[in-house]
């Protein structure tokens, strides 16, 4: 890990205005190195400066880390993570980006930037986390509202930390098996900010140490008022429970956690739905996401400059994003959600110029600011993710009656022809599954539910092209390639590290 952030990560902190002679307006970087321990002290000198890295580490879930122009913060592993599916489907190559993703080659390759990417990402916002929570508790306060701001920055910074091994431990170890002991290799668990070497911890262990922490969010948040819907309160910590509790096969806690984390987040109407997922403040359905400043994004890393239909790009021109057309197929027209998707691939409403490719079930869910501006709002967590996590986890448990109550209200408010729900058993946990499949298309959940599901990959029958998927069709669940490689950088500055199979 000491090479890791001697050569490639970098701790981002917004820093406070009692920085602003010493440093950059805008940004700097936490080091370790002697050469910036100054810089260190000041950062917990005050609970304005201990927030200001939380601030930071909001602003880095979609600031870009490294050079490398499609690993933009949280939404390009979003990407990513749908790109290997079946559902988002790339009609082109286009110049080339997330192509070697699509084919299954990044995670077999332990020199690939992408996945050094993930793994980089997480641990450098973990890193960011550990600080905060080892230096929080001796930050001066000189009032209430000082020592209130040490709880909530603490708070956060144990939420920020379980929800990245949330994600390191499904991409680089073994699936969570429900009722068995998950001995297998999970990820490192780093509580404390140095770079002593430490062998990967069991896969039960990293969610002993993410529920462990998202407990103590719990108790720090509650109750709390956040400035933006960017950073965590009680009901974001609520999803993630949900979240989390429905990977382990907690069903019980999942379903009761995702009922109060959307109870203040009614679904949006029709109309907001197809408008094109960039209104984070103004959206009621939102739980958590980002808004990107417009100072602070970078045109052609956003995540609209991949997965909008609207900016005026080279990827977005050549090689537009499209939904699997038997996914599409599945549901009628008078589902709202088929409406973000053209099957003609003409997009007629948008004007777009001439310039622009045309491919069959291309997406305008998402619409970038502009032809000019790639800033999309990024959704992090949506009520209607909860009440499917409600409806699948009350299925599981038996309770149909109770899991159609919350399935039908999602699915009424998105098809208000929809007469209810009417299977049962095993077709009625299918017909959730593949709602959630449409509702969260392009979310960054496909390969997270795939993995969590033991499904193995199936892109036959689509509108998948052979030339872009190098005729990768399907992937047996049993396959290694489901867990990514830890990367060459680790492995080399970590002798306990033990390397999935190849």
């Amino acid at each position: 890990m000491k090479n890791l952030k001697k050569q490639y990560i970098k701790w981002a902190v917004v820093l406070s205005s009692i920085f602003t002679a010493m440093i950059s307006c805008q940004s700097d970087y936490l080091e370790t190195d002697p050469t910036t321990a100054a810089s260190e002290d000041a950062a917990y000198s005050s609970a304005s400066n201990l927030m200001a890295i939380i601030n930071g580490m909001h602003r880095d879930m979609y600031y870009r880390q490294n050079d490398s122009q499609g690993q933009n913060g949280q939404g390009g592993i979003m990407i990513m993570m749908d790109a290997i599916g079946e559902d988002l489907v790339f009609p082109s190559t286009g110049n080339g980006w997330y192509i070697s993703t699509v084919r299954w080659q990044d995670q077999v390759n332990e020199s690939s930037s992408y996945v050094f990417y993930p793994y980089q990402f997480y641990y450098a916002l973990i890193r960011n986390a550990n600080l905060v929570i080892a230096n929080g508790p001796s930050v001066p306060v000189a009032n209430a509202a000082d020592a209130n701001t040490v709880k909530l920055a603490i708070g956060e910074a144990h939420a920020f930390r379980a929800f990245c091994y949330y994600m390191l431990v499904q991409i680089y170890g073994k699936r969570y098996v429900p009722g068995t002991v998950n001995s297998q290799l999970g990820v490192p668990i780093r509580l404390i900010a140095n770079e002593i070497p430490l062998e990967r911890n069991t896969v039960e262990d990293v969610y002993t140490q993410i529920n462990s922490d998202l407990n103590e969010a719990a108790t720090r948040l509650a109750g709390s008022k956040r400035l933006t819907k960017s950073h965590f309160d009680d009901k974001v910590i609520l999803g993630l429970k949900a979240r989390i509790a429905l990977t382990q096969g907690n069903y019980a806690v999942a379903a009761a956690s995702a009922k109060l984390a959307r109870a203040e987040y009614p679904l949006m109407d029709n109309t907001a739905y197809t408008a094109g997922f960039n209104n984070l403040a103004g959206n009621g359905e939102w739980i958590w996401g980002a808004t990107i400043i417009a100072d602070q994004g970078e045109t052609f890393s956003n995540f609209g400059a991949y997965m909008s239909r609207n900016f005026n790009s080279t990827n977005i021109r050549q090689a537009p994003k499209a939904i699997n057309s038997k996914l599409f197929q599945m549901f009628p027209s008078t589902d709202v959600r088929t409406k973000n998707f053209d099957p003609t691939g003409a997009h007629t409403g948008l004007a777009l110029p001439t310039t622009y490719s045309k491919f069959p079930f291309t997406s305008q869910k998402f619409l970038s600011a502009s032809f000019a501006d790639s800033r999309v709002d990024l959704p992090y967590m949506r009520a209607a993710e909860m009440y499917l996590i409600e409806a699948e986890a009350l299925a599981r448990l038996g309770n149909e009656t109770d899991s159609k109550t919350a399935f039908n209200l999602l699915a009424k408010n998105r098809n208000t022809s929809y007469a209810g729900a009417s299977t049962t058993g095993t077709a009625y946990i299918n017909e959730i599954l593949n709602s959630r499949r449409l509702e969260l298309w392009g979310e960054g959940f496909r390969l997270l539910d795939l993995k969590r599901l033991n499904q193995g990959l199936d892109r036959t029958g689509a509108n998948h092209s052979s030339v872009v998927t190098n005729n990768l069709m399907t992937v047996p669940n049993t396959d290694p390639r489901w867990e990514f490689l830890i990367p060459r950088a680790e492995i080399n500055a970590n002798p306990l590290i033990v390397q999935n199979p190849l």
